[in-house]
């Protein structure tokens, strides 16, 4: 295993941060496009589309064209709502990470660091919807070197603070179509509690207990 530093954030690594955050957002973008080509009301909508036109128009040629430019569509609005985040996230907490986490009661913000290069970050602050949790955030690791046990670090560093600091549990969303994310936190014990809507993506809430305990009891 390379050799990981797990350190606090310092103001010099503002641009790299919100490099790393912005290039593992983009990342998600083709996964979640496919993810709503794979709907029945995705289907439903090309389907229905296709076989009016072709109905009307008696050619296959103009169906073809219009089902084509509704998928080039709804790319253009998936790659615009993460757009739209990246923009909002780099224009909230990440434009001043010192003020909103290093400066907060019971928050910190962390990056992983392999000779003297930034390839993983994660921050953590107290959660607004459960006062007796954590919550995980801005967990990204950069592309070339994953499957290093970064991730896993991050993770530990963000429980062990909020077991530290007498925290009942450590919670964290994750959207849908991140996958390889979900089977990390699984792996590591978190175990999904809810799943909801909001305006950006469709995202599922996961959450684990962070006791040190043999049989830890998990959130539901």
């Amino acid at each position: 295993m390379a050799n990981i530093q797990i350190r606090k954030y310092r103001e010099d690594d503002a641009e790299v941060v919100k490099e790393l955050f912005a290039m593992g957002m983009n990342e998600h973008v083709p996964s979640c496009f496919m993810h709503i080509l794979k709907q029945p009301v995705t289907h439903m909508v090309l389907m229905c589309t296709f076989c009016a036109l072709l109905t009307t128009s008696k050619s296959f040629l103009l169906p073809i064209l219009a089902v084509t430019l509704l998928l080039a569509g709804a790319r253009q609005f998936v790659l615009k709502l993460f757009n739209n985040y990246v923009n909002t996230s780099l224009r909230k907490d990440l434009n001043n990470i010192s003020e909103a986490y290093m400066k907060q009661k019971d928050s910190c913000f962390w990056v992983a660091e392999i000779d003297g290069l930034v390839v993983g970050m994660v921050a953590c602050l107290p959660s607004g919807s459960a006062p007796e949790c954590m919550e995980l955030k801005r967990m990204s690791v950069r592309h070339s070197h994953r499957r290093m046990g970064i991730a896993k670090v991050l993770c530990q560093t963000v429980a062990d603070f909020a077991r530290d600091r007498g925290y009942l549990a450590v919670i964290l969303c994750t959207s849908v179509v991140q996958t390889a994310a979900q089977k990390l936190y699984e792996g590591m014990g978190y175990v999904k509690i809810g799943e909801f809507i909001r305006p950006v993506t469709h995202k599922s809430v996961l959450g684990t207990e962070t006791h040190p305990s043999p049989q830890p009891q998990k959130l539901y």
